[in-house]
């Protein structure tokens, strides 16, 4: 078994594979590539596709027989027209059958946990939630994905940390879950390829927010690592993928219904997303203010959702008496401040750790710095509107600017920006305009794109209203197998029937 780190880890699906003609010689060269247009047809006209429909498509994207624009129309018809329960199922089996299926030790049944966010700007929840879950004794197989649309990926904030391996073999992953308890990977050649590939595709054709797609995404990822539970935070507002929060609860709905067909135990919280989480927009600066929560600080608002999601996962699993319970223990875990040196270290390569001080290795000082500009209001007051504008000042095109592109080859890691809440106004004289955001940059020509859009940004429609003057809570609902809302602004308040194996299922998907 190799140790983590060690050379020839497996080959990341390449931008082009699948997306551009495919790998697998002209398109009609494999049995049923012909079919693909007649499927595409009857999704197209609102027709339903059947089991062997779904696998021939999914086989076709994963062998490379079909076409980048077959796949474009294909996400585009399903975008359109929508699947029902069981075409978004099968979907997810395919996809999650496209490459191998994890095995880990019968030991650890109980202890195989993973949580999954929708997304949103600023929402670093992963990073810091995966190591406090190991420090409470379960084992994390995290399979994570990169940016879409507006909001950053996992793995690209990962990789702005210099040195760390997103690609890791099954048998590296057990290591790292038997020394460190939890890896947070990419999809791979071995590791559900079909969604590595739709996951690209849907970011270059306007996809990202098909309810059926997002499902099996999700799903298809967490249904090949044997977990015994899972907590998937569905996000709506101004900074999240979704603005509706009905929308968000149907997918709620689904992804709860889907993850029982498949035998897994879900619970799927909806949390409001109308600001940025915590204070840090950007890779760089996202990774920065994830290790300060590690290390027993950080923002209270990311810390609350943190303590509350892992709470919900350590109720789930076993690990925890009541969903209260689970969330005092992720508490305690941050405060410890010991997970700052332990957590995903074993993902470095060797020579980024070998005879260095693990909490130095992972602190902050490794990161990289950018110049910091000043850029300044034109006057008090405040300001309210479409929270995408920060991430899109923050990143130029939020996600990957190439069907599943790293971001390193752009030096785009260190950009983002940091939010500055103004402090309480005084009694008269007026009180002073707020501290400016600051705005990293990385080279010249970046930054003087990024100050034009920045001054767009500082128009009163560019920001939120901080979330303390909004009254929103912070978890708005929980959704269990029915579909009924549950814990209506807090999750410790009730506990949630979770899925267990098909017994009910929710409404169907229509988007």
């Amino acid at each position: 078994m190799a140790a983590p780190g060690t050379p020839a880890p497996p080959t990341p699906i390449a931008p082009g594979d699948g997306l551009l003609g495919g790998r697998g010689g002209p398109p009609d060269s494999m049995p049923g590539a012909k079919q693909l247009p007649v499927l595409i047809r009857r999704k197209r006209d609102g027709g339903r596709l059947s089991e062997e429909d779904i696998k021939g498509f999914i086989s076709a994207v994963v062998e490379g027989s079909a076409q980048g624009a077959q796949i474009g129309a294909m996400l585009m018809a399903i975008r359109l027209q929508g699947m029902d329960l069981e075409e978004t199922s099968a979907l997810t089996q395919a996809m999650a059958r496209s490459g191998e299926q994890l095995q880990w030790p019968a030991a650890w049944h109980q202890q195989l946990v993973d949580k999954h966010s929708t997304g949103g700007v600023g929402d670093k929840v992963s990073l810091i939630l995966a190591p406090a879950l190991a420090a409470c004794g379960c084992k994390v197989p995290m399979i994570s994905g990169r940016g879409l649309g507006h909001t950053g990926g996992t793995l690209d904030k990962l990789e702005s940390i210099p040195g760390f391996n997103v690609i890791q073999s099954p048998q590296q992953m057990q290591v790292l879950l038997e020394q460190v308890g939890c890896c947070i990977v990419g999809q791979s050649k071995e590791l559900v390829p079909a969604d590595g590939i739709l996951y690209a595709a849907r970011d270059v054709t306007a996809t990202v927010d098909s309810l059926p797609l997002i499902t099996a995404s999700i799903l298809s990822k967490k249904a090949v690592e044997g977990l015994s539970a899972l907590v998937i935070d569905v996000k709506f507002g101004g900074a999240a993928v979704f603005p509706d929060q009905e929308k968000a609860r149907e997918l709620a709905r689904a992804l709860v219904g889907v993850g029982a067909d498949l035998g897994l135990r879900v619970a799927a919280a909806l949390t409001a997303m109308d600001n940025p989480l915590g204070r840090n927009v950007g890779h760089t600066l996202e990774v920065e203010e994830a290790l300060l929560c590690l290390d027993g600080t950080g923002p209270p608002d990311l810390r609350d959702l943190v303590t509350r999601l892992g709470g919900v996962l350590l109720w789930l699993s076993g690990h925890a008496g009541s969903s209260a319970q689970g969330t005092a223990r992720i508490a305690t875990a941050l405060d410890d401040g010991k997970l700052l040196g332990e957590s995903l270290t074993g993902q470095m390569y060797p020579t980024q750790t070998a005879g260095k001080d693990q909490k130095t290795n992972m602190g902050t000082t490794i990161l990289c710095c950018a110049p910091c500009v000043r850029v300044t209001a034109p006057g008090s007051g405040l300001a309210s509107g479409q929270l995408n504008s920060v991430a899109s000042g923050a990143l130029p095109g939020g996600g990957s600017w190439a069907p599943q592109a790293p971001l390193w080859p752009w030096g785009l890691w260190p950009l983002g920006v940091l939010l500055r809440q103004p402090p309480p106004p005084p009694p008269p004289p007026p009180p002073p305009p707020p501290p400016p955001p600051h705005l990293h940059c990385w080279a010249l020509g970046l930054l003087e794109r990024c100050l034009g859009r920045q001054q767009e940004i500082c128009q009163p429609q560019g920001i939120l209203e901080p979330r303390e003057q909004t009254g929103l809570p912070l978890v708005e609902a929980q959704v269990n197998l029915t579909g009924h809302s549950l814990c209506s602004a807090s999750l410790p308040a009730h506990e949630v029937s979770a899925a267990h194996g098909g017994s009910g299922r929710p409404h169907t998907l229509s988007h």
